[in-house]
């Protein structure tokens, strides 16, 4: 199949010709796909991925509801602008590998984005159907299906790329927006090289995100599908350690693009956070899914406890307390210090993790940790809370209730209550403008006040979601590709 023999466009015949084989009315009353998923009694004994898939049969039935919008504003609400109507109607009329390749024109990620983007916050809120108060089309899992039946079918076609420019582009960090800045560069012919510090290639698609929500085998195929573009990729090397700035610049690289991410862990600062038992989600997470703790044949080393608690409402917090339960504990708690209602993470995993049988203990927030005489964590205080007037984020801010302090027993206590920006690029680069919250200063173009370094993601952003750093990445590929253009 080559790029030309599919199209996109909403005028074609055999689009049209979709739009009429039913009504409006006979969409709308096609009920929304339901995911097979393994059941709460399998999955919690093992990392085996919980949602299995939509069968074609499911896909192409999902697909159907799609009206075809003249204006469609779910594109609008995805942030690398996927021609979501587009891939939504080759899976229609069963063209699944068309499907994929209108979806890699723009995502360099597909497969990954179809398990976890917030799409309900996203594509999916800006669907029709909301108006008409029916469930959304189910775009993120049939990003999925197309993503998934083309690596398993191997129908992924050999990408068109521009002749090389013969400039050389150092990507630091393989995370979600390093990998689609690479992608987008190799696409328009430059030699692109990715630099990763840990021994693994995927940044926090590997080493943050649990198998049984984003499987290891799926962020490889993407990856191989980039080194097919000519992508570079070299492990165990730390920008501004084992390589700097001046390095890369005597190596003949044009320009260094920053996607370090936000890898520093915050801690809440209150008594008893340096017991023993007490640790970050960045290093249960990393141990567990990147150093394979708990696994044969392994002996990283992980804090295991009946009584486990996770502090935080975000995805993270919510992957680490699922990830405790598969680890062997009997009990697992999220304190979290506002109501459900203002979690952050995503519904879908909010409710996984009640079915897997996780306690919530919401407006509670953690004031001590207890240890026994050999300095482990025995219990965490929890002052009780009651919401007040809303914050800068129009979310209504947690206030304690005076004199309301519980103790509960724990054996380990994970702190997943946000990162911070990766210090070290920053703090290795002279000149290079960082702001007060240590994320480095970009303007509209993603450069920043050394003309050849760009950054995005999470080291701009200071924390969020897979599918804004890599529409990150996609922006400062084309930046950074007028620049080296208008300079030559």
């Amino acid at each position: 199949m080559n790029q030309s023999s599919y199209t996109t466009s909403r005028d074609e015949l055999w689009r049209a010709e979709l739009r009429e084989a039913l009504s409006p009315k006979e969409r709308t009353a096609i009920p929304r796909a339901v995911m097979p998923m393994l059941p709460p009694e399998t999955r919690i004994h093992s990392n085996a991925e919980v949602n299995q898939g939509l069968s074609a049969g499911q896909a192409v039935t999902e697909a159907t509801r799609c009206l075809d919008c003249p204006d469609p504003q779910c594109v609008n609400g995805c942030p690398v602008n996927i021609d979501i109507p587009g891939f939504i109607k080759n899976i229609q009329r069963e063209h699944f590998g068309e499907a994929a390749e209108v979806l890699r024109a723009t995502s360099a990620l597909p497969a990954v984005c179809g398990r976890v983007c917030p799409q309900e916050r996203q594509c999916e809120s800006r669907c029709i159907y909301n108006k008409m108060k029916k469930q959304p089309v189910a775009i993120g899992w049939l990003e999925r299906f197309a993503a998934d039946n083309a690596r398993l079918n191997h129908d992924i076609p050999e990408e068109p790329r521009m002749a090389p420019e013969g400039k050389k582009i150092a990507v630091a960090g393989s995370g979600p927006c390093g990998l689609s800045f690479a992608g987008e560069m190799a696409r328009l012919g430059y030699q692109v090289t990715v630099f990763e510090a840990l021994h693994e290639i995927g940044g926090v698609l590997k080493y943050g995100i649990p198998e049984f929500r984003l499987p290891n085998s799926v962020v490889d195929a993407e990856l191989d599908s980039l080194r097919s573009l000519g992508v570079e990729f070299r492990s165990d090397t730390v920008i501004g350690k084992t390589l700097g700035y001046d390095d890369l610049v005597e190596m003949s690289y044009a320009v260094l693009f920053v996607a370090s991410g936000a890898g520093l862990p915050r801690f809440m600062g209150i008594p008893g956070e340096n017991f023993n038992g007490v640790l970050s989600s960045n290093e249960y997470l990393t141990r567990i899914n990147l150093m394979h703790a708990g696994q044969p044949g392994w002996a990283t080393p992980v804090p295991r406890g009946a009584r486990v608690a996770v502090i935080g409402g975000g995805n993270t917090a919510m992957d680490s307390v699922r990830t405790a339960l598969r680890m062997g504990a009997g009990e697992a708690m999220l304190v979290y210090r506002r109501t459900e209602a203002e979690m952050p993470a995503r519904r879908e995993e909010i409710e996984h993790a009640k079915e897997e049988g996780v306690k919530f203990l919401t407006l509670c927030n953690p004031v001590e940790y207890l240890a026994d005489d050999k300095g482990r964590v025995r219990a965490m205080r929890l002052q009780r809370m009651e919401l007040g007037e809303p914050d800068a984020d129009g979310r209504r801010s947690p206030v304690p209730v005076e004199g309301a302090v519980d103790e509960v027993p724990v054996d380990v206590v994970v702190v997943s209550v946000g990162v911070s920006p990766n210090p070290l690029i920053p703090a290795s680069i002279d000149g290079l403008d960082v702001t007060r919250r240590g994320t480095i200063a970009v303007n509209e173009d993603m450069q920043s006040s050394m003309p050849r370094i760009f950054a995005g993601g999470d080291i701009v952003r200071g924390g969020a979601t897979v599918i804004l750093a890599m529409g990150d990445g996609r922006k400062a590929a084309h930046s950074v590709h007028d620049y080296l253009s208008n300079k030559s």
